[in-house]
């Protein structure tokens, strides 16, 4: 007669991981891995249940869309700054290069012209 295998062993053993953050993931996807089990087998918690119906709801997918127009602003301004400090220094070598061609020497330049 078989015996009912503990639930420590119907896990595979997982191997080490590289980083916390892989860490995190794997613990992510076992955690909803057993709420899907339970979700399935109908015995899942009020609160577990609860919160995939809030994920269902039109708010949640217009709170995803907001936070997803605000990271590519994000993004933008990012790249925009960086462009500010590349035209920065595009401008600083262009004035020496109009001084040099103009006959000023560099020690005549003002240390900091932005």
């Amino acid at each position: 007669m078989r015996t009912k295998k503990a639930a420590s062993e119907d896990v595979a053993p997982m191997r080490p991981t590289l980083s916390p953050e892989v860490r995190e993931n794997q613990m992510i996807s076992l955690a909803m891995d057993l709420v899907e089990k339970r979700l399935r087998e109908g015995t899942a918690s009020s609160a577990e249940t609860t919160h995939f119906l809030k994920l269902a709801t039109v708010k949640s997918e217009l709170e995803k869309k907001k936070l997803e127009a605000e990271n590519t602003l994000l993004h933008a301004k990012a790249d925009a700054i960086q462009a500010a400090k590349d035209n920065a220094l595009l401008y600083k070598e262009a004035i020496k290069a109009m001084r040099e061609y103009g006959g000023v020497e560099d020690n005549d330049e003002p240390e900091n012209i932005f």
